[in-house]
């Protein structure tokens, strides 16, 4: 069973007015077991964009055994309806709980099969199976989390990172840069904060520098630029497959990250990321994967297993959300995936649900990725 104990972050009690006449709520450290969840507020207020999660009181913390004692950390700030995050904005996940900053953004195509295809959906389109998919232009964020709220997410999302192909000459060996996510634009609750180092990372101070002058208050370094640069085939999202089947929404995003050389053979790296969603009220539990991965040099493989990365989350009403990554690799330069996950309902019944359908593309570049710290 997933741990209750999710993440930490709360809306303090104390409250303030803007000019709109808003109530606006200081963003604290708490504990979030009780089963708060954002992604289920609707939004309050018109003029400010500040959604009704805003406006809930919570117990404080001081009383719990734990004797933990909040501190505040920022004010949240008005969703943006329209147009996108700057680089140094502060967040907190809308789903995941944790605080984090935002690096650059991404354009990706969001390939969503629970919408219906327009008739004259040729551009950017994509057929597997029976169903052809339209591309719709997405919003999602590199950003920093704070580590100090990855212990209390890891029931319900691996502490994300970005990994990479080492530059040596074992095919296989990978590394990882802790702490980095892509997020989407919906995902992100916007805050302020005063503190010149809000967010606790080991790279937050060698990409990002405090300027009071702006707003956000923090800044690229050129080390933050030269490193998207240098980086960027391997950190780019381009595409993004949704698919929902009986209330449980699968999300794929696959990552490139480039091709070694063994045994006189081309061997192609992809990372992929997968969230799991239950949009409705009934508790499920994963309990196997079935994937099949087909190779455009003619081969189909067949993977089964017990849940995924070692775990069989459960998704409830509280707590509706699991993401993890993991890694495929093929003798070709591209192929496709798809498969299915089995959920188990609370009396013992068992249900498929539907992994989209999307494609291993490669890129022109073909050789491993680079060092990913910065120099």
């Amino acid at each position: 069973m997933a741990a209750c104990a999710i993440r930490r972050g709360l809306l303090s009690i104390a409250s303030k007015y803007n000019q709109h006449k808003c109530i606006h709520r200081t963003l604290s450290a708490i504990d979030f077991s009780s089963g708060f969840n954002p992604k289920r507020a609707q939004p309050l207020c018109s003029a400010c964009g500040l959604s009704s999660f805003q406006q809930t009181r919570f117990m404080s913390s001081r009383n719990r055994p734990e004797g933990k004692i909040l501190e505040p950390v920022g004010v949240f700030e008005a969703l943006k309806q329209h147009g996108k995050y700057e680089t140094g904005q502060l967040f907190l996940h809308s789903v995941f709980g944790y605080r984090g900053i935002v690096l650059f953004p991404w354009h990706a195509r969001l390939y969503d099969r629970d919408v219906s295809p327009a008739a004259d959906s040729k551009p950017d389109s994509v057929g597997h199976g029976s169903k052809e998919v339209k591309g719709k232009m997405h919003t999602y964020y590199q950003v920093l989390i704070d580590t100090r709220d990855c212990p209390h997410i890891s029931q319900r999302s691996q502490t994300e990172a970005v990994t990479f192909l080492a530059n040596h000459d074992d095919s296989r060996a990978l590394y990882a840069i802790p702490g980095l996510d892509y997020v989407s634009h919906e995902d992100i609750l916007p805050y302020n904060s005063t503190e010149q180092v809000p967010i606790q990372h080991e790279l937050f101070e060698r990409f990002l520098m405090f300027n009071p002058s702006r707003n956000p208050l923090f800044t690229a370094r050129d080390t933050l630029r030269a490193w998207q640069e240098k980086n960027h085939p391997w950190l780019e999202l381009s595409d993004v497959h949704r698919e929902t089947t009986e209330n449980i929404r699968v999300t794929v995003i696959p990552f490139y990250m480039g091709m070694r050389e063994a045994q006189n053979s081309h061997v192609y790296w992809w990372r992929y990321c997968i969230r799991l969603e239950n949009l409705g009220n009934e508790v499920v539990q994963l309990r196997e994967r079935h994937w099949r991965i087909f190779s455009l040099s003619g081969t189909l493989e067949t993977v089964r297993g017990r849940g995924v990365v070692g775990k069989e989350p459960v998704l409830s009403r509280e707590q509706p959300a699991f993401q993890y990554s993991s890694h495929v690799s093929l003798q070709a330069p591209s192929g496709h995936m798809w498969g299915t996950f089995c959920f188990e309902r609370t009396d013992g019944s068992h249900f498929d649900v539907r992994i989209p359908p999307f494609s291993l593309e490669s890129n022109k570049y073909d050789k491993a990725s680079p060092t990913g710290y910065p120099l």
